[in-house]
């Protein structure tokens, strides 16, 4: 790895923030009070190709990798929007690796050349309500019937639904096999916004610009041209989006921690109690020092993962604890931001209590912290599952 400045990241990073500077506080502020998706963000993120960085340029994309497209999701969090500007578009920006790697060719470059352009939006549906993050034990199932599947079922925390045109649907093909729990899982690629599907919101603590559903599937028939990949093969496949995943989460979180280390060092500096700043109390100072040496430590294994990610190499270990390190360091920063701010933090108009609930989220979803130490206490120091 080189750690000298590099020009094509710095621009980058410089275009970003020419696009956020056009959505402040008040901006980002009323659209989660509001539950209203940013729209305008979203659009402008897709007319500078940003939301395309990482999809293959014969398809219309940038052909960057998952770092490049990491950092840009790092700048959008940290210049204010945090999550709700992350999620309104980084479903479009990893979600589509098993299309782009398994589906035909022309399904592929129907679906890819939309959503780069930023025409397109899909949604992801995995997690179900009875099975959480055991995935293999999803009970939506999808029946042959000729040329088509019909799938019944339901799925949760499905991101963007009432918004999205398609859905890159999980469901079961074949009765589960104890011997072979992964096998006929399949990967489909559902119209969502039909009769057969019902889209109901879920209220919650944070992320509100952008929906989280519940989704039911009674009866709808979906062409077997639309399948990715072999059927059966389904989590194979889906293993291929959760190291980018995961990477990409956690630039987001090093992005949500830096913005609300910058607003504590501000608050800090210009908030004089007692006839000094409150910054140079060290119960302020070092807290805050604290939460810049956790997000520097916590960004070398973002980069190192997706370093790996992008010249082939494995990188599910890195790709694990980066999302385990930056969303606890992202979250730290953003709780000692609230604290700096004493009562004020807990005001909206100073934007670190949202900054603290979008946090809160990363250190839950897309994978529990829970869940990514029993993937290292397993596969890298070969202790036995506990599951």
């Amino acid at each position: 790895m080189d750690f000298t400045v590099n020009d094509d990241h710095e621009a980058i990073r410089e275009g970003i923030r020419r696009v956020c500077s056009k959505f402040g506080d008040t901006y980002w502020r009323a659209r989660d009070e509001e539950h209203e998706f940013p729209w305008e963000f979203y659009e402008a993120m897709a007319e500078g190709g940003w939301i395309g960085i990482a999809i293959p340029t014969e398809f219309g994309g940038g052909g960057q990798g998952i770092t490049e497209a990491s950092i840009v999701l790092e700048e959008v969090a940290a210049s204010g929007a945090a999550m709700n500007g992350c999620s309104a578009i980084h479903l479009s920006m990893f979600g589509m690796e098993p299309v782009r790697k398994y589906a035909t060719g022309e399904l592929a470059r129907d679906v890819l050349e939309r959503v780069a352009s930023g025409e397109l939006h899909v949604a992801f549906g995995v997690t179900e309500p009875d099975a959480g993050t055991d995935t293999t034990s999803i009970t939506t199932r999808a029946t042959r019937d000729g040329d088509e599947y019909v799938v019944r079922g339901a799925k949760v925390w499905t991101t963007k639904a009432p918004y999205c045109e398609k859905c890159l649907l999980l469901v079961r093909t074949s009765p589960r096999d104890e011997s072979a729990p992964t096998a006929g899982l399949t990967l489909l690629l559902v119209d969502l916004q039909r009769p057969e599907v019902d889209i109901t919101p879920i209220p919650k603590l944070g992320r509100n610009a952008v929906v989280s559903c519940e989704v039911r599937y009674d009866g709808l028939r979906v062409p077997v041209s639309q399948r990715i990949g072999d059927e059966g093969e389904g989590f194979r496949y889906l293993l291929d989006g959760l190291n980018p995943e995961r990477i990409l989460i956690a630039g987001e979180a090093l992005g949500i921690g830096k913005v609300s280390l910058r607003r504590a060092v501000d608050y800090a500096n210009d908030r004089v109690v007692f006839g000094r700043p409150i910054g140079q109390n060290q119960g302020i100072a070092f807290p805050l020092a604290e939460a810049h040496a956790r997000l520097h430590a916590a960004e070398l294994v973002v980069r190192e993962a997706s370093w790996r990610y992008d010249r082939g190499l494995p990188c599910g270990e890195q790709a694990n604890l980066a999302k385990y390190l930056a969303s606890e360091a992202g979250f730290f920063a953003a709780d000692r931001a609230l604290q700096t701010h004493g009562g004020f933090g807990y005001a909206k108009e100073y934007d670190v209590e949202r900054y603290w609930r979008e946090a809160r989220l990363m250190k839950i979803a897309p994978v529990s912290q829970e869940m990514v130490l029993n993937y290292v206490s397993s596969k890298v120091l070969g202790l036995p599952r506990s599951y």
